[in-house]
């Protein structure tokens, strides 16, 4: 006879919460994690644990802690300790440990130092090492506050009543054209990974009218600086039923805001730890300056005596002096550009009907960098097609993608936000590869 087992459903106890342990001052408590670092002092050692997410400082006396098993940093413990008042302590309290059990014990010593408050190392070694050099207090913080971030954007949205949608990574075209994407062999046919969700964010319009997505997009351009990744997250908004590309403008402002004022709330320790300056404007007002592009490339050139060289699209330096000329003007850290050339925009880009050499679109910077592009779609088939042939595109091969316009869609319109250049432009990160958890380049593919 088959004898089988019930397993209940339910939660796992965790670590008690600081919050949890001020309250249980002289009473034991049990918890668990890795050794941080042991430093020894005449008599005792300090002891400090790292957690999920916090590290916590305690005292070791061997004459009152019984220790199964070889003690070292690193090491994976479980413990019970008493919680004591230290008014010296950034806590007000430290735990004195009275039992340690050794759960693994690391079998090589750490090849790079990661228990320092930085650690000093090249970006390429701390790549190299990622999954150990995580464990490190402030690189971590990074990736909570990226976390933070996420839940901001998602509880938003969801409040704005968009629906959250997964689309595939395998397509058999490119949503922005070009060269710089990646083929597959997919069984025998031509496939590729995705450059964009956009083709079905906006098919999905057709559906539920606002959706949103945060997942991974693909690059194959063979940029090497410090703000391109050829994997990134992107998180995407599409949303029907629009008099203008000025109302996705409106909603990513007020998503920025609620997403910053989310982390304010929320990740004050991470906040305070990397020492992040919120942008104070957009909290304090909720707005977003807006300028047209070619009244930007003009101001640049005027303000810096600068003639630009590319006339369609912003070089980085323009971006950067953009930034410093609207932060003076303003004190704002963004500012939406708007009206590209569309000479420099996809092939569903909506064009102005005043004036159809520039599209109902708009870049975003934060801090000297794009990080968001987006605006509004064409809807109308006729359009649509009218578009796709003058551009020398083959419109059977995007047949599924036509349907909708065949079909009907209301105006609509999105946007793409780059979450690790956002991410590294909040903390003020020198390179996007330090925003990004194991980052993609033409360099990199491990670990």
């Amino acid at each position: 006879m088959i004898h089988l087992e019930k397993i209940k459903a339910s939660s796992i106890t965790n670590n008690p919460t600081p919050e949890q342990l001020a309250a249980s001052l002289n009473r034991q408590t049990v918890l668990h994690g890795s050794v941080h670092r042991i430093r020894k002092m005449s008599g005792f050692s300090f002891l400090i644990l790292r957690t999920a997410d916090s590290l916590i400082q305690c005292v070791l006396e061997p004459e009152k802690c019984h220790i199964e098993g070889l003690l070292k940093e690193e090491a994976c413990i479980r413990a019970m300790a008493t919680v004591k008042e230290e008014p010296r302590s950034r806590t007000g309290w430290e735990l004195h440990l009275t039992e340690i059990k050794v759960l693994s014990s690391p079998e090589a010593e750490m090849p790079v130092v990661i228990h320092g408050k930085e650690i000093d190392a090249s970006l390429e070694t701390i790549l190299d090492y990622r999954p150990l050099t995580l464990r490190n207090e402030k690189q971590r913080a990074v990736f909570k506050i990226q976390e933070g971030l996420c839940r901001g954007f998602r509880n938003f949205l969801e409040q704005e009543q968009f629906t959250e949608i997964h689309t595939p990574k395998i397509v058999c075209q490119g949503a922005e054209g070009g060269a710089n994407i990646f083929h597959l062999d997919y069984f025998g046919k031509d496939a590729y990974l995705a450059q964009s969700p956009q083709f079905y964010k906006q098919m999905m319009v057709g559906v539920y009218e606002r959706v949103f997505e945060i997942a991974p997009v693909f690059r194959a351009e063979k940029h090497d600086t410090a703000r391109h990744l050829n994997e990134y997250t992107s998180v995407d908004f599409e949303m029907g039923y629009i008099d203008s590309f000025t109302d996705i403008c409106r909603m990513e402002a007020a998503m920025l805001e609620s997403a910053l004022r989310f982390l304010r709330e929320k990740y004050e320790p991470e906040l305070a730890l990397l020492k992040v300056k919120l942008p104070e404007h957009l909290l304090e007002t909720k707005e977003i300056p807006s300028i047209r592009f070619q009244e930007a490339k003009e101001w640049v050139a005027k303000a810096y005596s600068r003639p630009a060289s590319e006339k369609d699209d912003f070089e980085p330096e323009e971006e950067k002096l953009l930034s410093r000329l609207i932060r003076k003007e303003t004190g704002s850290d963004f500012v939406f550009v708007t009206h590209y050339p569309t000479a420099k925009r996809p092939f569903y880009a909506c064009e102005d009907e005043e004036n159809p050499a520039v599209t109902l679109s708009f870049d975003l910077l934060f801090r000297g960098l794009e990080v968001t592009t987006g605006g509004q779609r064409i809807h109308d088939y006729s359009i649509q097609l009218a578009k796709m042939k003058r551009m020398g595109m083959d419109p059977s091969l995007f047949e599924s993608y036509l349907w909708i316009h065949r079909a009907g869609m209301p105006p609509h319109g999105g946007l793409g936000l780059g979450l690790e250049r956002f991410t590294a432009r909040l903390l003020e990160l020198d390179n996007v590869r330090r925003a990004a958890l194991f980052p993609r380049d033409i360099h990199r593919v491990t670990p």
